[in-house]
């Protein structure tokens, strides 16, 4: 879809969502408290460190961070690839660090989380699984060889079992916490990416209504002056049929008159007055936003009736960009997936409105029925989407846009199939779409007396 594309546009990289600044603050407060755990082992607990290995590697840190604010300004965003080294840097300072400091028998050997957990949360799974990969073979490295710590002369060691069981733990870490980082990382920028694609997609459709709207006012604003313009014309034409070319020149003139009123008559007839384009009948609102899909090679037919036993008039409903585009991707979504019928049936009562847009496809897959409306969710059967939607991607965008807008004007949206005896009638065996509005949030307010349009700005 059109919006998708924008998004890959304004999204190219996921790496760059990571600033520079914020892996240099972060670093700072690791080295920080490197240097305190250091000088507390020594001058509090007396424990005997090679304190020059281990400024060492201190003192590389210091100098890339160093570097780093040397060369690059602060509001630089870092790429896939800087990302990736500098955390792999990061780890393998940390494991040297821990290498010369007692291995798993030192309890900051946990910070070896830390690369992890910021990789799996700004980076792609690609690069998530290298540095987990990395930290767990350190991790087994330092569980198996490192410079023990000793006090007095004597070493520090666990017993067997606590380090093996700490190693395992700090395995299982890397790995429920890579996993657990990456997905939620992966559904934030997804909703993200979704609530953006919506607001787009409101933008584009407000618009449109706009455009009509100008439209219209032009049509009706200049309907005056054309016709003055062919009346006077016409009176010239009368006056001057002694005189072939001054006549030919009013009939031209007529004529053009003419066909600017028939281009502006034809530009505003999805349009209409200014004063009329916030409300419209509940039929010309649905049809409005199923006309792209009335050509296709699907029948939509339409349904309008009040609740039984109530005889109510067709209620007059608010025209919004939400309704309309928020409908017209419910409609694409029956019209992509059904065989041959969608059909959209609404009924009103005096206290709400219920829409139901039903296909006689094969339904929604009943291990998502759920969770449909979510972004990047497939909405249909396993292999439905390829074969009757070539070219989308069926990752539910369309639900998501549609269920956020109609949502925003007061809607509940439900999700179900056919196939229930209850829901499925007369073929109607494929997905069913419920919308049910308040009559209080959707039902518009009596036309007012129409005036002199306003300027339009």
């Amino acid at each position: 879809m059109q919006t998708m594309g924008q998004l890959a546009q304004l999204h190219p990289e996921r790496g760059n969502w990571l600033r520079l600044q914020t892996l240099v603050m972060l670093r700072w407060m690791a080295i920080t408290g490197q240097l305190a755990a250091i000088f507390v082992a020594i001058q509090v607990y007396r424990i005997d460190l090679p304190l020059g290995l281990c400024l060492m590697a201190v003192g590389v840190a210091v100098i890339a961070n160093l570097v780093l604010v040397a060369v690059y300004p602060a509001n630089k965003r870092m790429g896939e690839t800087e990302a990736l080294v500098a955390l792999v840097f990061d780890l393998v300072q940390l494991s040297f660090l821990l290498f010369l400091t007692g291995g798993l028998s030192n309890p900051f050997a946990l910070l070896i989380l830390a690369p992890v957990t910021v990789s799996a949360s700004t980076l792609a799974l690609r690069a998530t699984v290298l540095v987990g990969t990395m930290a767990v073979i350190f991790v087994t490295l330092l569980a198996v060889m490192a410079v023990p710590m000793e006090i007095a002369g004597n070493p520090i060691r666990m017993p067997a079992l606590i380090s093996f069981g700490f190693w395992l733990s700090l395995v299982i870490g890397i790995v429920f916490l890579g996993i657990y980082s990456h997905r939620i990382a992966a559904e934030k920028r997804a909703m993200s990416d979704a609530l953006l694609a919506t607001q787009m997609a409101l933008a584009r459709e407000q618009k449109l209504t706009d455009l009509g709207g100008v439209v219209a006012a032009a049509a009706h604003e200049l309907g005056t002056p054309l016709a003055t313009i062919k009346m006077v014309s016409t009176e010239m034409l009368d006056e001057l049929q002694d005189q072939p070319d001054l006549a030919e020149d009013a009939r031209l003139i007529r004529e053009q008159a003419d066909r600017c009123r028939d281009i502006l008559r034809s530009m505003g007839k999805a349009g209409k007055d200014d004063l009329h384009m916030r409300q419209a009948p509940l039929s010309a609102v649905l049809r409005e936003a199923a006309e792209p899909h009335l050509d296709r090679d699907k029948r939509v037919s339409f349904t309008l009736a009040p609740a039984p036993s109530l005889d109510l008039a067709e209620p007059m409903i608010l025209r919004a960009p939400e309704v309309i585009h928020g409908l017209r991707n419910l409609v694409q979504n029956a019209v992509d997936f059904a065989q041959s019928q969608v059909w959209v049936d609404a009924s009103w009562t005096g206290a709400s409105l219920t829409l139901r847009i039903i296909d006689d496809g094969e339904g929604f897959s009943s291990q998502v029925l759920g969770r449909i409306g979510d972004p990047f969710l497939r909405s249909r059967r396993d292999g439905a989407g390829g074969r009757k939607r070539p070219g989308y991607e069926g990752m539910g965008m369309g639900l998501f846009i549609a269920k956020t807008l109609l949502e925003r004007t007061g809607a509940e949206l439900s999700f179900a199939n056919g196939a229930d005896p209850a829901l499925g009638a007369a073929g109607r065996a494929g997905a069913i779409v419920e919308v049910v509005w308040p009559m209080a949030r959707i039902s518009a307010e009596p036309a007012q007396a129409l005036g002199e349009n306003p300027q339009v700005v």
